[in-house]
C-alpha cells in the first residue's frame, strides 16, 4: 500500500503549472488514500511565520507563528515531528476536537524550509513508521517539483 502511495504520488505531481495546484492534489489524494485521517494540509513559511496552504479536512488555524504547536516545533527541528497521542503534547494546537494524533513533516528546499505538511487523524498511534517514511519520501518528491515550478502563474 505505501509503495503504491508513493508510486501514485509521483505520477500526480508532474505536469502541474503552479505550486499551488501540486499543493492541492496532494493533500487531496493523501486525504482520500489513506484511512483514519480527518485533515491533511500544508502550511507555507513566509519567512515570519506558517500560513495556511491547500487542505482537506475542517478549516484550521490560519498563521502559526514559528514558537508554536507541533508545526512550531518541525519549524525549529526541521525534521518529522510525530506526537502519537496530541493530548499528551504540551503545544499542540487542536483545529478539530476529534483529533488525536498528528504527523508534520518539514519541507525541505537546499536546507531552506518553505513549508510543512501536517496531518491529524482521529485515532491515536496512527502513524506506524513505514507510513511516516512514506509520507517523508512523498515530501521529497513534491520538494523537486515544485521548486521548479511558479507558486502562480
Amino acid at each position: 500500500m505505501n509503495n503504491q502511495l508513493l508510486e501514485t504520488t509521483k505520477i500526480l505531481i508532474q505536469d502541474h503549472p503552479t505550486q499551488l495546484s501540486v499543493y492541492a492534489n496532494v493533500a487531496s489524494f493523501v486525504y482520500g488514500a489513506l484511512p483514519e485521517l480527518n485533515w491533511v494540509g500544508f502550511y507555507l513559511n513566509d519567512g515570519k511565520r506558517l500560513i495556511l496552504g491547500p487542505f482537506m479536512g475542517k478549516p484550521a488555524t490560519t498563521e502559526i507563528p514559528f514558537e508554536s504547536g507541533v508545526c512550531g516545533e518541525c519549524v525549529r527541528k526541521k525534521e518529522t515531528v510525530y506526537v502519537p497521542d496530541v493530548h499528551l503534547h504540551p503545544d499542540h494546537i487542536a483545529c478539530d476536537a476529534a483529533s488525536e494524533s498528528e504527523l508534520v513533516i518539514p519541507m525541505l528546499s537546499k536546507g531552506k524550509l518553505i513549508g510543512v505538511l501536517d496531518i491529524d487523524s482521529p485515532k491515536k498511534h496512527r502513524f506506524d513508521q513505514e507510513t511516516i517514511t512514506t509520507l517523508e519520501k512523498i515530501v521529497e518528491e513534491l520538494v523537486n517539483v515544485v521548486d521548479n515550478i511558479p507558486f502562480f502563474k
